[in-house]
């Protein structure tokens, strides 16, 4: 019975050694076939997969970067006009109302006139001023001793036109270039390499194709600041009463900058109303010569 009873405890105890090995071998084989159906994973991870209902935080796009166009230069004109600025300076179509400084100019129009131009460059002289002459090129080429005496008392010029054609404005480029073109051609017969930098339209009638012009050639266009009107005569008004209106007119109206209409040709009360203006403004301004 002992026998019996020491064997059957050996025989279950084999079992159990048994029972415990087949035990690791299956789970060794589970725990390697789940292995092998896992997916293999890269070193960078992917995106991960949201929860249902739960809002995917995404990184916005990153804006595209702007590049400006490129562009070209403007082209630069052959001249360039420098105007003053601010309001009152500049006139029809741009042409200016002041000299740019506190300098005065006196300026003359439609001669060299043979009676009136001697006596006011005689004027000029006795009170040490000097003033810009507009000529009309058929009075110029008239009287070139005048345009002469004009550049030997130092005194500038501006163009006027060939002939005071006062709808010149209102002509083709062309035509205008050629009328300034034969004006200064007779104001350089009389003094070679004259310096012409201005322009006066024949009646103040300015154009924008005329200033256009006029700047293509170096000339700066000028309109004025104090006009005494002194070539208008009205009925029944003396010499006198033309003489003290030119004279009222511009000692009323002149400030530092100015610039200043008046005529020799054929403007005998001009000559003498300047007579008692020149040493008035002389010594209330700087009396300039634009050049």
């Amino acid at each position: 019975m002992r026998l019996s009873h020491t064997r059957k405890a050996l025989a279950i105890s084999v079992a159990l050694i048994l029972t415990g090995l087949v035990g690791q071998a299956t789970a060794a084989t589970t725990t390697a076939a789940r292995d092998s159906a896992a997916p293999v994973t890269s070193a960078s991870p992917g995106p991960s997969t949201p929860a249902p209902g739960r809002p995917v935080a995404t990184k916005p796009a990153p804006k595209p970067t702007k590049t400006k166009p490129r562009t070209e230069s403007a082209p630069i004109s052959a001249v360039t006009i420098t105007k003053p600025k601010g309001k009152g300076k500049t006139g029809p179509a741009g042409s200016l109302l002041v000299t740019g400084t506190k300098g005065v100019a006196l300026t003359f129009d439609d001669g060299p006139d043979p009676q009136y131009t001697p006596a006011l460059l005689k004027l000029l002289a006795k009170e040490k001023v000097k003033a810009t002459f507009c000529l009309v090129g058929t009075q110029a080429r008239r009287h070139p001793d005048l345009v002469k005496a004009i550049a030997a008392g130092g005194h500038s010029f501006c163009n006027h036109s060939w002939n005071h054609d006062l709808k010149l404005g209102k002509r083709q480029p062309k035509a205008i270039r050629a009328d300034f073109e034969r004006a200064n051609a007779a104001i350089r017969a009389a003094v070679p390499n004259a310096k012409i930098r201005y322009m006066r339209a024949p009646g103040g009638n300015f154009t924008p194709p005329m200033v256009k012009v006029a700047a293509e050639m170096g000339m700066h266009s000028i309109y004025w600041k104090v006009d005494p009107r002194d070539w208008e005569h009205l009925p029944g008004q003396s010499g006198a009463q033309h003489r003290n209106k030119i004279i009222r007119i511009v000692k009323g109206q002149t400030r530092p900058g100015a610039i200043v209409l008046a005529h020799d040709y054929a403007q005998p009360e001009t000559i003498a109303a300047f007579r008692t203006l020149l040493p008035y403004l002389r010594k209330r301004f700087q009396l300039v010569a634009l050049t």
